[in-house]
């Protein structure tokens, strides 16, 4: 949960030329505020709750949006999204993922990304996304 997000966003945006529209800082808010990872239709639910006729379209654009932005991940093996700690510098998200209770912790560690882009290179495979995502039990679980 980061809740500061939105607000940092709204800065980045105007540093890059970006537009945050409504819409769009309306889903980063909804990412913000929840302690765990969200699907789309998650935030489609919530956001009908304030709007009854929000459109999953409207909602995977946004997403969209964030995305590249780099103010929100995509976690493939969840199908959810989640805030990025720092979206003020791009990076490529690793993610700690608790079998047990669903925490999710974004780590930064180049010596993987570094071992990453070594074997790819070893193999001549052409990485172009470098989410990795570990599951396992988190450290309250494990206790």
């Amino acid at each position: 949960m980061n809740r500061a997000l939105p607000k940092l966003a709204e800065r980045l945006c105007r540093e890059r030329g970006a537009r945050l529209t409504r819409q769009r800082r309306r889903v980063l808010e909804i990412i913000a505020r929840a302690d765990q990872p969200l699907g789309a239709y998650d935030i489609l639910r919530t956001l009908r709750a304030e709007n009854p006729g929000a459109a999953p379209v409207s909602v995977y654009r946004a997403l969209d949006f964030l995305l590249e932005q780099g103010f929100v991940h995509r976690l493939d093996s969840l199908h959810a999204y989640i805030g990025c700690d720092h979206p003020d510098h791009p990076h490529a998200g690793q993610f700690l993922i608790c079998r047990d209770c669903g925490l999710v912790e974004e780590i930064a560690d180049q010596s993987i990304l570094r071992s990453i882009g070594r074997a790819a290179d070893h193999s001549g495979f052409q990485a172009r996304d470098g989410v990795v995502e570990i599951r396992g039990r988190c450290r309250g679980c494990s206790r």
